[in-house]
């Protein structure tokens, strides 16, 4: 039976949420890794938290976008952190991207291409004139050029990636109700899993509330 891989996104800067998260999110049924953020990562105690994590799977969402040398010097100032992911985003350049790629050593450099909070109308006010599918293909060739480990982008495109990026997909925008919060492209687990996602991002709809109701729910709708 397939074992299910679930970023779980701890966006608080509280370590005891954080420790309910984990404690009430971890289980047989899936695959399970923490997403922290820029909100956490930035907070007074998240470095030092993140620094006592072992036998876990760590996910640094930093979403890197900076000059070749700066992304590369970044990449370094974390390595004792020791993530098994780290985003930059495609934006940056090829350039940019393949320093940081160079200095990543074991951790697993992620490609972010457009935010699932975008939509069509928010690349064009950005300056963007081509849609969502072209700029994210092209932004998952360019991922693919540098040879990154992996790339994030919405559900509604893993089946257009895949033709031009081999590697692992992670894909948040996950919904499992009408509850979309600030998404605007997104799918509900089952779908994304199906369209080919290797990782799904999820955060409120398990870390609000009940953690463990939410996490059982999670289960039940993926053997639906």
């Amino acid at each position: 039976m397939r074992k299910y891989k679930v970023f779980i996104a701890c966006d608080t800067t509280s370590i005891k949420k954080i420790k309910e998260i984990i404690k009430n999110t971890k289980n047989k049924k899936l695959k399970i890794g923490y997403k922290f953020g820029l909100e956490f990562l930035n907070s007074k105690n998240g470095r030092k938290f993140v620094s006592t994590l072992k036998n876990t799977v760590i996910f640094g969402d930093y979403k890197i976008s900076d000059i070749p040398n700066t992304t590369a010097s970044t990449i370094r100032a974390i390595k004792d952190l020791r993530y098994n992911y780290i985003t930059i985003h495609t934006n940056c350049g090829l350039d940019a991207l393949k320093a940081a790629k160079k200095v990543a050593g074991k951790s697993k450099l992620v490609g972010v291409t457009t935010l699932t909070s975008l939509n069509n109308k928010s690349l064009k006010d950005i300056g963007f004139s081509g849609n969502i599918n072209k700029v994210v293909l092209k932004q998952a060739m360019l991922a693919s050029r540098a040879n990154l480990d992996a790339i994030v982008c919405s559900p509604k495109e893993v089946q257009m990636v895949k033709k031009v990026f081999k590697k692992e997909i992670i894909t948040p925008g996950i919904r499992m109700n009408t509850k979309v919060h600030d998404q605007k492209r997104f799918l509900t687990p089952m779908q994304a899993y199906k369209n080919g996602s290797d990782w799904l991002v999820i955060g409120r709809p398990i870390t609000k509330g009940n953690i463990k109701k939410n996490i059982k729910k999670f289960i039940d709708h993926l053997n639906q």
